[in-house]
């Protein structure tokens, strides 16, 4: 951005958009309201400018279509525009915070993704929803069926095992009406599954087709879910200037205060991507319980650090392997050592 580039900042929402800018010449201030039929004409008659937006819902699809018109484009995390809101919080309040916060240079922009990146991540969505009702409904099942002294032990693999035995039990001396419904909840469990298993080979079929997925893909500890999130929610790896960036702007990194020049680190931020977060710790865990040989590094971390320690310093290391490799497009090598320019 130079300085005689025009900066707007622009409060997205579904029908209603509020848009606030100044005039390089004239100083003067802009502060229009746009219903959403005329919203991409008012920026079509526009000059290329900057345009600064919060990342949330819609915003990458406005993003993509401003790009195509030729303008900048910077998406911001909500948290970064906060703290430029002053007063009372209304759209015309945040479309000016929105207009400071894409000027400041500290603020990390969110990457504008295609559609393809936004459709896998689309679909990482829904399956962690299907996911997550699979786990209701099975506990819910538990439960109704310990109302009636059939108990079981956790896990699917115990329910699948029991079911079939605890509803005949059950069926001679409760009314029908209870039973059917039972069945027909227990045979929900595998339509979910179903869905999901549908899900999973439509992402191994994309990753088959995504050279940075099968990339990532190689690396102990990246298996299908990780390497297309990763893939699709890092978007280009050269936005980060490193892998510490990367692995910093997932939340892996320790967080800390700091008063008078005393630092006092606390655990990991948590920052960034949640998903994406847990599915590289989840993969640490595994590489560190089923590696026959995890590597000196490891083996000297486990020695004075805690179990959950160690596996966040295996998933950042693997954030940072996962930056290096796209960035610079290299494969996956297991002894390889990365030295300092000289």
């Amino acid at each position: 951005m130079n300085s005689t580039t025009t900066v707007v900042g622009v409060d997205t929402a579904q029908q209603v958009f509020q848009v606030h800018w100044v005039d390089a010449e004239t100083g003067e201030v802009f502060s229009k309201q746009l219903k959403r039929v005329r919203f991409l004409e008012y920026f079509a008659n526009m000059a290329p400018c900057l345009i600064g937006m919060e990342a949330c819902g819609g915003s990458q699809h406005w993003a993509r279509r401003f790009l195509e018109m030729g303008h900048e484009v910077k998406l911001m995390p909500g948290k970064a525009v906060k703290a430029f809101v002053s007063g009372n919080k209304n759209d015309v309040a945040d479309a000016r915070a929105i207009w400071l916060a894409v000027q400041q240079p500290g603020v990390r922009a969110v990457a504008v993704k295609s559609e393809a990146q936004q459709a896998v991540l689309a679909l990482h969505r829904m399956r962690q929803q299907l996911v997550k009702f699979r786990t209701m409904q099975s506990n819910g099942l538990r439960g109704l069926l310990t109302e009636y002294g059939e108990v079981m032990a956790v896990g699917r693999a115990a329910l699948n095992r029991g079911m079939k035995d605890a509803l005949a039990r059950l069926a001679e001396r409760l009314p029908a009406m209870l039973i059917d419904t039972l069945r027909e909840q227990w045979d929900m469990l595998g339509k979910l599954d179903g869905q999901i298993a549908q899900i999973e080979q439509r992402l191994l079929a994309w990753m088959k087709q995504d050279k940075a997925s099968k990339t990532i893909a190689q690396i102990p500890g990246v298996g299908l879910l990780t390497a297309t999130a990763a893939a699709a929610t890092m978007g280009d790896a050269n936005t980060f200037k490193s892998g510490r960036e990367f692995a910093a702007w997932l939340g892996l990194v320790p967080g800390q205060v700091g008063t008078g020049g005393k630092v006092r680190l606390l655990g990991i931020s948590k920052r960034g991507d949640t998903y994406l977060r847990m599915l590289l710790i989840q993969g640490a865990r595994s590489v560190l319980c089923h590696a026959k040989e995890s590597g000196a590094w490891v083996e000297q971390i486990q020695k004075r650090r805690p179990s959950n320690v160690v596996a966040v310093a295996m998933a950042n290391k693997t954030a940072r392997t996962i930056w290096a490799m796209l960035a610079h497009d290299r494969q996956y090598q297991k002894d390889y050592v990365s030295l300092k320019p000289a």
